[in-house]
């Protein structure tokens, strides 16, 4: 053998190929340590920053989606109250004491009414604590008195007179001239309980005969919402604040007030002019684009005062017009403090592990590469052919037994080599002998496949049938049974009403308008017949539960004696979507011809799952035919499938099912039972339906299945199966 060498000048020693890769290695890692570590704290800050902004975001955007739905579902059902007649606002004690309880319920500060005619009444929570009432009067000059109430709600002494005037305030104006419930525009009012800056969910109002009333309205104090962002986590590094699509500033999570005292007159205040420095610069930055002009959620970052702040801009929207944007900002040095700290310390530790692991390079080099130069030395000699060589042993435990196995490879090298030449001849005669083997095992398998398939799919669907039917059955009949007495309790309540009718025939207008109002003569005529209706459905259910249970045959795995009228019966049951009329083609017809045959003993699923393979294939052929002409030529000549049934010799049963339609033509009738062939096209048909059902009938029941057929006249298949098994083992 002859061994080539590299040149002296190109290898490089040992020690020098374990040391220097080594540090490069660790001083590499150092470097992409401290680098990711950077890296993946800007990336967790960006991370971190991102989840708490769209979780404050969230829980912002979920308080106002309940906290603002409050006044309108208010609205609501007043408005509904007064249109049904079931609040009157001409009662001014009642309708006080009724929006007295609502303001105890809800956390509002104004629910009242405000009438066509001039007049109104309200209960408000001025100062947030104390509940009182105001009533006016149409005529202007000190028309509304201020009412101080007890604990019930009932009006105690005057606080004070002041002029109102309905037709002037945008919460009774916006939403008449809407026509419609809406958010009337934000007003603020200087009252002496303190500043008073409220949204007003305002609605017409209706009486009965659809005439406006007037309006109603419910408001919220938006300075509650500002208390409610100064409550998140968030506000003591960051700002939340709310604002309208003109840059007014609604609500914010910081101290200062949405608002400017001038002459003891509350003006709103801008974003863009707030004192903190966070919300002034965000609304500067939105200023450039244009507040309006943002319509989805909206990402950046700001630097204010010299911080970093991660900004995230929604628009918020309602069905009653408010149209706002939330702001959630959140500061980077919020999380860059320990994130800094932890690189630091990162950097450190890794630099001081390049130190100690280039000292233990160096040592542990030398100490492996001995044994390995002595090991080099003695592979040279047995490369050369020399056999007989032995290595001095290693105090490392693993160049030790490095070392003891080199020494016992030198002395089992030719066993080792006689002993494989060996293995390899026996190896390829069990190859051989397995291939024979698997040969044989393919072509059984072929032939076992299709009817393992489809038996575990038929298997698998007589389970959920019979379970859907067991489970439907229950309350059906429980529904079924129960319906009798709910007609008989019906017959009686309306013989009961009309035994009233006759002895009162003028009630009281209130029941002469209920009575208008549910069409009682009509729900007289028409409660028996939606019951009767009812009563046949049920029935129908019931029919149909029936016949799934008798398709599916679950418990009946062995040989039994069955009525196979009923199994077809069953499946015709099951089939009856696909024969009925549709708009493209009229019903399918079936004729069945059935004869005198006794009960039959047989696999009574697998027999159902034979007719329903051959009726599946006649009404898709029928189908097919019927795709070829006019809905009034098929009614002219209409699809039909008929079933026959008899005994032979009363020793066989013979059951014939011949259609109509488009027929097999001859070179397919002598396939037609070959598994994975059919004539249908891809993805609606698998060639399994008709190979399973002649191995159903000719190994399962010893009996013929044969086809019959012209093409374009149409087929038959003919079934004949044994009436006793053992019958048929004696013939």
């Amino acid at each position: 053998m002859k061994i080539h060498y590299l040149r002296k000048g190109k290898a490089f020693r040992l020690q020098i190929v374990l040391v220097i890769p080594f540090l490069i290695q660790i001083f590499g890692a150092v470097s992409l340590v401290g680098y990711l570590s950077f890296k993946n704290g800007q990336r967790a800050v960006n991370d971190l920053a991102e989840q708490l902004i769209d979780r404050n975001t969230e829980v912002v955007d979920e308080h106002l989606k309940s906290y603002l739905s409050i006044p309108q579902t208010l609205n609501q059902i007043n408005a509904d109250a007064i249109h049904r007649g079931l609040l009157n606002v001409r009662d001014r004690q009642t309708l006080g004491k009724y929006f007295w309880d609502q303001m105890q319920a809800y956390n509002l500060t104004y629910i009242g009414i405000g009438l066509t005619t001039g007049e109104g009444l309200g209960a408000a929570r001025y100062d947030g604590k104390t509940i009182t009432i105001d009533d006016w009067t149409a005529k202007l000059a000190n028309n509304t008195v201020t009412y101080a109430t007890d604990n019930q709600g009932n009006r105690t002494q005057v606080n004070t007179r002041w002029t109102w005037n309905n037709f002037s305030e945008p919460w009774y104006t916006q939403p008449i001239a809407a026509g419609k419930p809406i958010w009337a525009k934000i007003v603020t009012t200087n009252f002496p309980t303190g500043p008073y800056i409220s949204a007003s969910a305002s609605r017409p109002i209706y009486d009965s005969q659809n005439r406006l009333l007037g309006m109603i309205a419910a408001d919220i104090h938006l300075l509650k919402l500002s208390d409610f962002l100064r409550s998140l986590d968030i506000s003591q590094s960051g700002r939340v604040f709310l604002l309208e699509r003109d840059g007014t500033l609604i609500a914010s999570s910081g101290t200062e007030k949405p608002f400017l005292l001038a002459n003891q007159e509350i003006r709103r205040l801008r974003a863009i002019d707030s004192s903190d420095p966070i919300i002034q610069n965000i609304a500067r930055n939105l200023q450039t684009s244009g507040f309006e002009s943002i319509k989805k959620d909206t990402d950046f970052q700001l630097q204010v005062q010299g911080k970093r702040y991660f900004v995230d801009v929604l628009p918020w929207r309602d069905k009653y017009g408010l149209n706002w944007l939330m702001v959630v900002s959140v500061p980077e040095n919020t999380f860059m403090g320990q994130i800094n700290a932890n690189t630091r310390t990162t950097i450190a530790l890794c630099l001081g592990a390049l130190g100690i692991a280039s000292v233990m390079g160096v040592f542990t080099s030398r100490w492996i590469v001995d044994p390995i130069l002595r090991l080099n030395r003695a592979s040279e000699a047995m490369a050369s052919g020399n056999l007989a060589q032995t290595v001095e042993t290693s105090a490392i435990q693993e160049l030790n037994t490095l070392s003891n196995s080199f020494n016992y490879m030198a002395g089992q090298l030719h066993e080792s080599f006689t002993a494989l030449e060996k293995s390899k001849e026996e190896l390829e005669d069990r190859v051989e002998e397995r291939t024979t083997e698997l040969k044989n095992a393919l072509g059984e398998l072929r032939r076992t496949q299709s009817q393992v398939i489809q038996s575990e799919k038929m298997s698998s669907l007589g389970q959920l049938v019979a379970g859907v039917a067991h489970e439907i059955n229950n309350p059906v009949n429980f529904i079924h049974g129960n319906l009798a007495h709910v007609q008989e309790y019906t017959q009686d309540l309306l013989a009961f009403v009309q035994l009233y009718q006759q002895y009162n025939p003028n009630p009281a207008a209130e029941i002469q308008t209920v009575a208008e109002d549910i069409d009682l003569e009509f729900l007289q005529e028409d409660l028996p017949k939606m019951l009767s209706s009812m009563k046949v459905g049920t029935e129908r259910i019931r029919q149909i539960v029936l016949s799934l249970r008798n398709f599916s045959r679950i418990d009946e795995a062995e040989f039994k004696n069955v009525d196979i009228h009923e199994g077809i019966d069953s499946t015709l049951m099951i089939l009856q979507h696909r024969l009925k009329a549709k708009p493209e083609q009229p019903e399918i017809e079936v004729i069945k011809d059935y004869g005198t045959v006794p009960l039959v003993e047989c696999y009574a699923g697998q027999l159902n799952q034979v007719f329903m393979n051959i009726l599946v294939n006649a009404i898709d052929a029928l189908e097919e035919n019927n795709t070829k002409y006019t809905y009034q030529e098929i009614n002219d000549n209409p699809s039909r499938i008929k079933i026959r049934t008899s005994v032979v010799n009363s020793r066989w049963v013979e059951i014939a099912i011949a259609d109509n339609g488009v027929g097999i033509s001859q070179e397919f009738q002598q396939r037609i039972f070959d598994p994975f062939f059919t004539t249908k096209p891809v993805g609606k048909g698998t060639g399994m339906g008709m190979s399973i059902s002649y191995q159903i009938i000719t190994e399962k029941h010893g009996g013929k299945l044969e086809c019959f057929s012209t093409a374009g006249e149409g087929t038959e298949f003919i079934i004949q199966i044994p009436l006793c098994l053992k019958v048929h083992e004696m013939v």
